[in-house]
């Protein structure tokens, strides 16, 4: 992504998205600057941010066309994920990364650590949800959202009111109620910071975290752990991400979902190659399945916005009636431009309620 989103036009595509009838046909390109030959093709190592609870149930048509291919998922928050991948960078281990947040693969894409591949189907994928470079170094597949996870039945005994919005967090009555991912760890936790920073300009931000920070019980190491905590009643507010906190509601945990009213920080789930002496030709065809109408298809059953037109998308229950709106204007490679020295900051003030790792 090269340049600043513009809202309107976000707000345009993204509406696009969700109800567009019509598929482009698609074409077959990509790179072959990394050699081909006498690689194992039959053994594929992923990264990947995305959630347990979907992996295999994304992965099942794949497996089924390529049922003689072993499989390696390397799964963990989308902080853990990216520190590992930049640790490796002179000796990577990944073949691809699947459905990681695109301002972290921005950082490694700075580090020159990816590939670019153009998978079939490309042209379909709106152009804010994919490198404009061609071809692409990365290729996004569904967006997440900044929500609360409130538990109902616990606020009620204590006399409180569902917070419905980021000023709401740090009223006094909320002291030691709340917990939120480490940014350092959790996409979600980043998003949501940067989400505050773009919101609030950065000093007004910093403010507005050092007063938030007195409500904190704990930062956690994942952006799902704040909803399951939620869930279970022990801290009665996560600050965490859509999905989680609907499967959590879904599950019978007595949790709403509310998606602040100054807007959700979000980011994109993404794909790349990585760069290594010898590129396996089953990476590209992973990488080609990946953006596929099947896993599409599967990617909505969780996500409100996904990456690729499609008459068929639909808005999952639990989400806003019109989820675009809800996003803030949000200049990812600005974000990951400054990632670092945010996280840094974040740290210093903040690290002394983290979770244990």
């Amino acid at each position: 992504m090269k340049k600043v989103m513009k809202l309107s036009v976000l707000v345009t595509l993204l509406v696009s998205l969700l109800v567009a009838c019509s598929n482009g046909k698609t074409t077959t390109s990509g790179n072959n600057a990394s050699s081909s030959q006498n690689v194992n093709n039959k053994e594929l190592t992923i990264y990947t941010a995305l959630e347990d609870d979907q992996i295999q149930a994304y992965l099942e048509t794949f497996k089924q066309a390529h049922s003689d291919v072993k499989i390696n998922i390397v799964r963990d928050s989308t902080g853990i994920i990216t520190a590992k991948l930049l640790a490796e960078k002179d000796n990577p281990q990944a073949d691809i990364v699947w459905g990681l947040a695109a301002t972290s693969l921005l950082v490694l894409n700075q580090n020159n650590m990816l590939e670019p591949y153009a998978p079939k189907g490309v042209e379909r994928v709106i152009p804010e949800f994919k490198d404009m470079a061609n071809p692409p170094t990365w290729v996004g597949i569904d967006a997440w959202e900044t929500a609360f996870v409130v538990n109902t039945k616990e606020l009620e005994k204590r006399n409180l009111a569902i917070p419905r919005s980021y000023e709401d967090l740090i009223k006094p009555e909320y002291k030691g109620l709340i917990t939120m991912p480490n940014p350092a760890a959790s996409g979600t936790g980043f998003l949501t910071v940067s989400a505050l920073i773009q919101l609030m300009g950065k000093d007004n931000a910093w403010t507005y975290m050092d007063k938030l920070h007195k409500n904190i019980g704990m930062y956690t190491q994942s952006g799902s752990k704040p909803s399951k905590l939620a869930g279970t009643g022990e801290y009665p507010i996560g600050v965490s991400f859509g999905y989680r906190g609907i499967v959590e509601k879904k599950g019978g945990a007595p949790v709403e979902v509310v998606f602040p009213k100054e807007g959700s920080g979000w980011d994109v789930e993404a794909n790349s190659l990585m760069k290594k002496d010898s590129v396996k030709p089953i990476a590209k065809e992973f990488l080609d399945w990946a953006i596929s109408d099947e896993v599409m298809k599967e990617y909505n059953k969780n996500y409100a916005i996904v990456s690729v037109k499609s008459g068929d998308s639909k808005i999952p229950e639990g989400y806003e009636k019109d989820p675009v709106k809800q996003l803030i204007k949000n200049d990812l490679n600005t974000m990951s431009n400054e990632r670092e020295g945010i996280l840094e900051e974040w740290q210093k003030r903040y690290d002394s309620k983290n979770e244990a790792k």
